[in-house]
């Protein structure tokens, strides 16, 4: 019998690679998939901030559909928000890094289904969030994420993943560490290249395999993909905190 997964995240030992800083806002990710698709790095290149270029592992670089559940964003140390705070995402992402060495993430979509904060997102903060009808199914081992983009287009982009998680990696290994080893984005924004540090454990990981996957928001985002992810894990979650923008 498939031992029952965890819901909330399990010990690990490890932090990021640098503090930071002062509190803006803390958030708990949840239930989190990683699909990963190698791509050449002249490929995505373009798509990411000036400043930056594709951060590589053995000569590839990786698209990402990440798929989870938010929990609680608080602002400034403050309790976190049980309803506005907490919702579904599912983000597509690519791997960066400057020429200070900070290695990050581009994100080049984020579905949420809470209207008013993809609002906040898009007009405060600057990221390519989209508002989104979504839901995530849980049987045992079996977890199936959906997705339904409302607004802004391409109306109706989105998708389904069903996953069959396994037990935890005792060694994730090099690529595993690569793709979710991950402090901070890079993002532009008013003219400019910024990154935004962040702070949470290392992810307890799970392996994690495909039983069904049909989706085009890789495709949306300038990203088409195909055939089976290269990569496929599973983690119950860690929780994070995120320190100011820091320009590039």
């Amino acid at each position: 019998m498939t031992p029952a997964l965890p819901a909330e995240p399990e010990p690990v030992t490890g932090t990021a690679p640098r503090a930071a800083g002062r509190t803006l806002f803390t958030q708990g990710w949840r239930d989190a998939a990683f699909l990963h698709w190698a791509a050449e790095p002249e490929r995505v290149a373009p798509l990411l901030p000036p400043g930056t270029r594709p951060d590589v592992l053995d000569g590839c670089t990786y698209v990402g559909l990440i798929p989870f559940r938010m929990r609680r964003i608080g602002l400034l140390g403050a309790p976190g928000l049980p309803w506005l705070g907490s919702f579904l995402e599912t983000n597509v992402r690519l791997y960066s890094v400057d020429d200070r060495g900070r290695r990050g993430v581009v994100f080049r979509s984020l579905e949420a289904e809470r209207l008013p904060t993809v609002l906040v997102a898009r007009w405060v903060a600057r990221l390519p969030y989209t508002w989104a009808r979504m839901r995530l199914e849980r049987d045992d081992d079996r977890l199936v994420y959906t997705t339904r983009r409302r607004w802004p287009g391409p109306r109706g982009a989105g998708g389904r993943v069903e996953l069959r998680v396994g037990p935890r990696l005792a060694d994730p290994g090099p690529l595993a560490s690569f793709l979710t080893g991950r402090w901070g984005l890079h993002q532009s924004a008013w003219g400019r290249t910024r990154y935004w540090p962040n702070e949470h454990p290392a992810w307890p990981l799970h392996e994690a395999e495909v039983l069904s996957w049909d989706e085009d928001l890789t495709a949306a985002a300038g990203l088409p993909v195909s055939g089976p992810p290269d990569s496929v894990l599973w983690s119950p979650g860690v929780d994070v905190r995120f320190g100011p923008r820091i320009p590039g």
